[in-house]
């Protein structure tokens, strides 16, 4: 695992990095900087923006910071393994909650979906990519996932690639145990989850049997049991995205 400076502030900024840029800050990041962590001019923190890795910089502004001043570069950008956690969206804070735990377990891509039984049918994007900045703010994380706009579920799978692993938890099927499901996948070969691997959790209320029926004529699937409780959604993102990530993800290294 790479070196990483946890004390360190973390900044993501929307600006091309590269040593001795000068990149403005907004008056919230000044705010932050200056009124929340108390940093004044010349302080050091780690910037970051997506593309071009993780570098050390000075903070720059008499009466307080409105600018970084890049110095080197820390951490060279890595890239997040194709994996899309596809969602029935939650009220408030459960979904902050959720979109911030996905990206510590390093999804590429969150997708919501609206099903029958969804309880939230607004989606409010530009707050879920705020969650996004800010949980990899936190945990180090030097690339930004994708925030795609919601779609009816009927039209993501006929959107969706046909070649990539449906990873379908679904409390309805028989219970059996999800790592021996997943190894399974994992030595199917490149017709089970080579181009990339979509994680699917359904709505608090589960899904409608059409809906069901639907999900298992996909042509790559696997139907995953989270055991033998029935979890809440956001529970059950954690539990799926870790067992996937430790049998076929980048947990183990690949």
């Amino acid at each position: 695992m790479p070196s990483y400076n946890f004390r360190a502030p973390r900044l993501f900024v929307d600006a091309p990095l590269a040593q001795d840029a000068k990149v403005p800050l907004d008056r919230e990041q000044g705010n932050y900087l200056g009124n929340v962590l108390r940093l004044a001019a010349g302080a050091e923190v780690l910037a970051f923006n997506g593309r071009d890795g993780e570098w050390q910089a000075a903070i720059e502004g008499r009466k307080r910071p409105d600018g970084l001043v890049i110095l080197q570069q820390a951490r060279p950008q890595d890239a997040l393994a194709d994996l899309t956690y596809v969602f029935a969206p939650l009220k408030h804070a459960r979904l902050d909650y959720m979109v911030q735990k996905a990206i510590e377990m390093g999804v590429a891509t969150l997708q919501p979906v609206l099903t029958r039984f969804t309880q939230a049918s607004r989606v409010n994007t530009e707050r879920m990519r705020a969650n996004v900045v800010e949980a990899a703010e936190q945990c180090g994380i030097m690339s930004i996932a994708t925030v795609a706009e919601p779609l009816a579920l009927d039209r993501y799978l006929s959107q969706r690639p046909s070649g990539r692993l449906l990873i379908f938890c679904d409390e309805a099927a028989e219970v059996q145990d999800p790592i021996q499901s997943l190894k399974k996948a994992r030595e199917a070969g490149p017709d089970q989850g080579g181009p990339g691997i979509d994680v699917l959790i359904g709505p608090e209320g589960g899904f409608a049997e059409e809906e069901r029926a639907l999900l298992l004529r996909q042509p790559t699937i696997l139907r995953l049991v989270l055991g033998p409780r029935i979890m809440r959604a956001d529970t059950a993102a954690v539990a799926a995205l870790a067992l996937v990530q430790a049998a076929l993800g980048d947990w183990g290294g690949g």
